[in-house]
């Protein structure tokens, strides 16, 4: 009895070691995902974005390459996703609703994973009239950049600012309505800076 109350006391020091951080990304110039308190929608205001490393890989659709970098100057949406789960597909068509809107100011850009089978990735894109580009990741590997994110959380979504840095992190599945405001925000900071 006494060794298992140490070890739950133990486990709860550990625990409560690693979300003791009340700021939601750690000093430094990379991103880092904290998510405090164990909240699912996190905002970055301008000081406390962090740049996101260069995210890239194989395009699902194609035999080019897709790198996030090549969308700077663009408010940019990284879901990421797979075609087996019920949450994102769901979310896909919210997705496409907000590149619609803003055609020339923001790019989605998706990062399918633990899709073995690459036809019916595909075809999920095409049965729902998906537009924007997607990264080919069954792996994963792509997501390494994205430190402290904790990988099994499917769907996620990291909003980018125009300089590439994170201007918010949700770990859920997302309407068009919660994007919306935040990406209206964030084209008009730019504009004024």
């Amino acid at each position: 009895m006494m060794r298992v109350l140490a070890c739950v006391l133990g486990a709860l020091l550990l625990v409560s070691g690693c979300s003791s951080s009340k700021d939601a990304v750690a000093s430094g110039t990379e991103f880092v995902f904290v998510s405090p308190g164990g909240k699912t929608d996190i905002t970055y205001d301008g000081a406390d974005r962090k740049q996101l490393p260069e995210v890239s890989g194989p395009s699902l659709m194609d035999d080019t390459r897709i790198s996030l970098s090549s969308y700077r100057g663009k408010v940019v949406v990284l879901n990421i996703w797979g075609q087996w789960c019920g949450p994102c597909r769901a979310e896909a068509p919210q997705l496409q609703q907000v590149q619609d809107r803003y055609p020339d100011q923001v790019q989605v850009v998706g990062i399918d994973v633990r899709d073995n089978q690459r036809d019916a990735a595909q075809d999920f894109m095409r049965d729902r009239g998906l537009t924007y580009p997607s990264i080919y990741d069954p792996p994963g590997k792509s997501l390494i950049v994205l430190k402290g994110y904790p990988r099994a959380i499917v769907p996620a979504t990291f909003v980018l600012d125009k300089q590439g840095r994170v201007a918010a992190a949700f770990m859920r599945d997302l309407l068009a309505e919660d994007l919306t405001p935040l990406v209206d925000r964030l084209i008009a900071e730019s504009a004024t800076n």
